[in-house]
């Protein structure tokens, strides 16, 4: 199965970015827009994984220790850069918590085996991206000049989940395995 570490978010800011998205999809029609109950903050991307590895990885995430914080979403953007968008994002700023969690998932991971990152994080909620072929490159252009993006509210982060993702059409499923406590 195909598995990976974050947060879940509030009811309430998934309310607000959905109410946001709805104003704005129209300006970019041709994008893969993300369902509302798919939003999450990856903290850690794992791939397919057996049973058996699953079990390790859970073991492992049991040891994670942190204290809970606060997230604020807030800002829209685009990878790799507005000039050449193939993803939309929406922006989130925890000071040094949310990238501190990271790293512990990511170092109490590489204990058991599972590659460490090498590339900076970088936290994020995607909410379109591009689809393919010619002027794909193009489709997620005129969000650049949408209207100024609302601050869509702060949440408490009170525990992080491994999550199962079975693509399907339309877009992932995501369930919640297990859930880990931040105290």
């Amino acid at each position: 199965m195909r598995v990976f570490i974050a947060l879940d978010i509030a009811d309430s800011i998934r309310q607000s970015i959905t109410e946001y998205v709805n104003r704005v999809r129209g300006l970019a029609p041709d994008a893969r827009w993300a369902r509302p109950e798919s939003l999450h903050v990856t903290l850690k991307f794992i791939g397919e994984a057996s049973d058996a590895r699953v079990q390790e990885i859970k073991n492992a995430l049991s040891t994670v220790q942190a204290a809970p914080f606060a997230i604020k979403f807030q800002d829209v953007g685009f990878f790799p850069n507005p000039k050449s968008p193939r993803v939309f994002w929406v922006g989130m700023s925890a000071g040094e918590a949310l990238p501190q969690l990271a790293a512990t998932v990511d170092a109490a991971l590489v204990k058991v085996g599972v590659p460490g990152e090498e590339k900076a994080y970088r936290p994020h909620l995607t909410v379109a991206r591009t689809g393919s072929g010619p002027g794909a490159k193009h489709q997620l252009q005129p969000l650049a000049n949408a209207e100024a993006p609302p601050q869509f509210g702060t949440m408490m982060a009170r525990e992080f989940w491994l999550y199962r993702s079975e693509p399907q059409r339309g877009g992932s499923r995501y369930t919640k395995l297990e859930r880990f406590g931040l105290e």
